[in-house]
């Protein structure tokens, strides 16, 4: 009996449905599209399925379940990895970003797009914002965050990573670091974060401007690093881009408008009238003029970052130098819904100055500048020498090291672990500075990229290199008549 008046409702809902269709499919509204008429059926049909369910579900359901539930579908039906729902926590740690503090770890960090067997899609952490839980406990930029309270985060998206992350003040989260091939534990207690999107500081007669994210503040904060270079007498700037993951549009377009007099910055184009855009640089905000300027990006230099450093490159107001970025080239528009979620999906795609969109091809740069990798035989010395601890023990019997004590301690560490030089100093001096805060803004030891930045930017042939760079667009045609 149970299962006849079962049918029959069934029966009557998909009657409902067909009736539904026609209604629609013989409305008199001749002015109605085609388009508008299935839109309103398939909301029809929806909203009787949502009812349908409410009423003839074996259990109860809860109404926001089905409510959470429709949205993630039809965003994923997209087949977006950028077009997505998100709840409270995410949400919320979307609108922290862009304002620049939240309540978490203190981790700058970022995740591929799509995960393989080959490789997973780890979260990799840039930086430690300094003065934090994250960087108290010792992880540093270019670690993996392989798990989070035991979940592989290479199955879940950075929306759940950062939900994850973040969280009340006073809680705690443990997460297990992949450093090279050596993985340990590390529980961190979360604590009000104020992230510094802009670092900066001298570098001899060299400006140099760490840009970690792109949010409201940013572009003030890089105003006053160029007021304050210009009283110290710059006579070059270096703009590193290297793992930032990017953030909002208008801020990548206020600093960019600080170093072109005119033309584009970027254009936005997409089916949508109203999201088609195109981003002009006015001369009164240009206030760097006949100064070298280099640019570092890298792999996990994306969107909002390149929408700068292609601006600065076919505008040649900058040289590039470092590897391939990332290549996320499409515009996301963030909105919220009812309890405190919401969801951000791609309307449109977004322009070089030269007419070239990089989504999923990236930013070459104009000299590729790459960071030595590890032999196999390095890669075991590497592990072998994290696992025995020797250099905390060390550093901990010897607090405060100078230079020079750091790169004799290096020379012991050479006679039992093949490694660069440069390397083991750089262990060392990270153990050695952990307690230290603020954290060293650059390691020219270490920091190869930023070294060739550095030769380029006081080069005598600067000005030839830069008339010489090609634009995207020039870059682009190249590629096209290789392949």
């Amino acid at each position: 009996m149970k299962i006849r008046k079962f049918f029959d409702s069934l029966s009557v809902f998909i009657l409902v449905s067909i009736i539904t269709s026609q209604c629609f499919a013989q409305s008199p509204a001749a002015s109605q599209k085609k388009e508008e008429i299935e839109n309103r059926k398939y909301l029809e049909v929806i909203n009787s399925l949502y009812y349908y369910i409410q009423q003839n579900y074996v259990d109860d359901v809860d109404p926001q379940l089905l409510y959470e539930g429709a949205i993630k579908g039809m965003l994923q039906a997209l087949d977006d990895p950028y077009s997505a729902y998100m709840g409270k926590s995410d949400w919320r740690s979307l609108t922290d970003t862009t304002v620049g503090s939240f309540g978490g770890v203190g981790l700058s960090i970022t995740k591929p797009a799509q995960s393989t067997k080959e490789k997973p899609a780890y979260v990799r952490v840039a930086a430690p914002i300094d003065n934090s839980p994250g960087a108290r406990a010792g992880i540093q930029s270019g670690d993996f965050i392989v798990k989070i309270d035991g979940v592989d985060t290479s199955t879940i998206s950075m929306e759940e990573v950062l939900g994850m992350l973040r969280g009340t003040v006073g809680e705690s989260v443990t997460v297990r670091i992949r450093r090279s091939t050596v993985e340990f534990d590390k529980t961190l207690v979360r604590a009000v974060i104020e992230n510094p999107t802009v670092k900066y500081g001298m570098i001899n007669s060299t400006g140099y401007i760490l840009l970690t994210e792109f949010s409201t503040a940013t572009a003030g904060r890089v105003q006053e690093a160029i007021d304050s270079f210009k009283k110290a007498g710059y006579t070059g700037l270096i703009i590193d881009l290297r793992n930032n993951g990017g953030g909002l549009l208008s801020s990548a377009v206020d600093i960019a408008d600080k170093f072109i007099d005119e033309g584009v910055i970027v254009s936005t184009k997409s089916r949508i009238e109203y999201e088609n855009a195109t981003f002009y640089a006015e001369k009164k905000d240009t206030v760097v003029r006949n100064i070298p300027v280099v640019v570092l990006v890298n792999e996990a230099s994306a969107s909002a970052s390149e929408i700068l450093a292609g601006a600065l490159k076919d505008s040649k107001k900058a040289y590039l130098v470092g590897t391939k970025t990332y290549g996320k080239g499409s515009v996301q528009v963030p909105t919220g819904l009812i309890n405190n979620d919401g969801f951000k999906i791609t309307v449109a795609k977004y322009y070089s100055p030269s007419d070239v969109n990089i989504d999923k091809v990236g930013i070459l740069p104009d000299e590729e500048v790459k960071s030595p990798e590890f032999t196999k035989e390095e890669e075991e010395a590497f592990k072998k020498l994290l696992e025995s601890s020797e250099i905390e023990k060390y550093v901990a019997a010897h607090p405060k090291m100078t230079e020079q004590e750091i790169a004799s301690y290096a020379k012991q560490l050479k006679s039992k672990y093949n490694l660069e030089d440069r390397i083991l100093r750089k262990l060392v001096r990270n153990e050695n500075e952990l307690s230290m805060q603020p954290s060293r803004l650059y390691d020219l030891d270490y920091d190869l990229q930023l070294k060739r930045a550095l030769e380029i930017v006081k080069s005598p042939v600067f000005d030839k290199l830069i008339k010489n760079s090609k634009t995207l667009k020039q870059q682009s045609e190249e590629n096209s008549v290789k392949k």
